[in-house]
């Protein structure tokens, strides 16, 4: 999952402050549409990724970090984003350069990197390792060294293994080696230290998504550029893969979301994303601006037209966000709260309202503690 570029420079948000995201009960001024809060789960401040494709991180740490303030850990806690991109880009590009560069590499990755880096590397606080933030992250000088040794690499006949303190060097001029060992609250920890003592077990969570191009209660690979290691999602119906999400949030949990922003029913800035009922071009620019002001009837959603939206290139794994609420308007529709990680500049602080059909429709998979799983799914799932 990578960030949509045109969302950059936006201010960074200092407070770690935990809290249940106080939603405005509109999307934005002026707007028509009345909410009802079903529930809302606490969540640290909106960050901001800046000029980076590291959202994937973003969203993953704030869902962990979420997961810790349900079990009453962590209450001032922000977790390091950075640690876990600068953990992963060695692995991506080790994994580049032996499929000889048939493979993906970049800003990009998903929630299985998040676990991964858990699993194997631990967790560090933002005050241990910041990834040298200066006003706002930018690794695109970066990422073009690096692109083009990894490029290099994958073209050549034969490779010198030296090549990999060569692709440190480079992470370590420009956003840090990460640390080994450091001091938070007094104590001593190594990040594997650190991720125990706080209780975050990789094998709690599951990757979850519905497509019918593989068998549901079974488990793939998904198809996307950004799962470079091939990870497995498990895959169930589109009304059980809706209700998973729904109910989980209801009972006290959050999901870290993949998702693809691209629709013109999608408005950060206008704090909602929504499937409008017809085509883009049917409707004339007066109702346009209407869909955002005022609820309207949704495009139904379907196995089979999510299935060709996915097929056609029409979702793809553009971004990753963290749902922690439920609401619905005044017509009884639900929409999920969600935060993201462009910075708190709209009207909702950051976060947006968007419809159940939009997350059916353009949801590429989410990431949830396996206990917010009803049990007769979970046992259908082989969990």
């Amino acid at each position: 999952m990578s960030m949509k570029t045109w969302m950059t420079g936006l201010a960074l948000c200092a407070s770690t402050a935990a809290m249940a995201q106080t939603m405005p009960l509109t999307n934005k001024e002026g707007s028509q549409y009345q909410f009802t809060i079903l529930k809302s789960q606490d969540a640290f401040a909106v960050q901001n990724q800046g000029q980076t494709g590291t959202c994937w991180s973003f969203s993953g740490l704030s869902f962990f970090e979420s997961e810790l303030l349900r079990t009453g850990k962590g209450k001032d806690l922000n977790l390091s984003e950075m640690f876990v991109v600068r953990k992963m880009y060695p692995l991506k590009a080790a994994n580049y350069v032996r499929m000889h560069g048939k493979a993906n590499f970049g800003e990009g990755g998903g929630f299985p990197d998040d676990l991964l880096c858990l699993k194997q590397f631990g967790l560090v606080p933002q005050d241990a390792y910041d990834g040298k933030r200066e006003k706002s992250y930018n690794h695109a000088e970066m990422l073009g060294l690096l692109e083009g040794m990894v490029k290099s690499l994958g073209d050549a006949k034969t490779v010198n293994p030296a090549w990999q303190k060569a692709f440190n060097g480079v992470l370590d001029a420009y956003i840090g080696d990460a640390p080994e060992q450091f001091q938070y609250k007094g104590k001593s920890y190594t990040p594997q230290s650190f991720a125990k003592e706080l209780g975050l077990n990789a094998d709690d969570y599951v990757i979850i998504s519905s497509f019918n191009h593989h068998p549901f209660y079974s488990q793939f690979v998904l198809e996307v550029p950004d799962n470079w290691n091939w990870e497995k999602v498990y895959n169930v119906p589109l009304n059980e893969f809706t209700q998973i999400a729904e109910q989980a949030v209801l009972n006290g949990y959050t999901l870290a979301w993949a998702a693809d922003v691209s629709e013109r029913g999608f408005s950060f800035k206008d704090g909602l994303a929504i499937v409008p009922e017809k085509e883009w071009g049917d409707y004339s620019d007066a109702e346009r601006q209407s869909l955002f002001t005022k609820p309207a009837k949704e495009k139904a959603i379907t196995q089979e037209n999510r299935q060709l939206a996915f097929d056609n290139f029409e979702t793809q794994d553009d971004h990753g966000m963290h749902i922690t609420g439920l609401a619905k308007d005044q017509e009884g529709k639900n929409y999920f709260i969600v935060k993201n990680s462009w910075g708190a500049t709209n009207g909702c602080g950051g976060y947006f309202y968007a419809s159940v059909p939009y997350f059916a429709y353009k949801s590429t998979c989410y990431m949830v503690n396996k206990k917010a799983i009803p049990a007769a799914l979970a046992k259908k799932m082989g969990i």
